[in-house]
């Protein structure tokens, strides 16, 4: 269900009540500067909860593929040495284009490292 650039960040999945939730363990890999998680570790992240949430709903309604349109990501802490977790939430779902925020946190999920708005083309199958 993953791209296979979620396994070079080694994302795993673990489903949720909700939404599916991804893990993505700290690793040397993954640094920025030293104890910290790299800024683009994290927008990988927040876009692989996107496009889960977004193949997620669009199985329901029968698959179909999905293309970027936009990306969108707000950092608002750092992210420390330990795992981030994140989840992908579809705002809308219309005909052609999907609307998704994800959001990743470390240690409690009302307080964010960052946040993404994400836009995705849609041709259903």
């Amino acid at each position: 269900m993953l791209p296979p650039y979620a396994q070079t960040l080694g994302i795993e999945i673990a489903p949720g009540d909700d939404a599916i939730l991804l893990t993505m363990p700290f690793g040397q890999a993954l640094t920025g500067r030293p104890g910290w998680l790299h800024g683009g570790a994290i927008g990988g992240l927040l876009e692989m909860a996107a496009i889960v949430a977004v193949r997620q709903a669009l199985e329901d309604d029968g698959g179909g593929q999905i293309k970027p349109i936009n990306v969108t990501v707000d950092y608002m802490r750092g992210g420390r040495d330990k795992p981030t977790y994140a989840r992908g939430v579809v705002t809308r779902l219309g005909g052609r284009v999907a609307n998704v925020e994800a959001t990743a946190w470390q240690d409690d999920p009302a307080k964010p490292i960052a946040a993404a708005r994400m836009n995705y083309l849609i041709a259903r199958a």
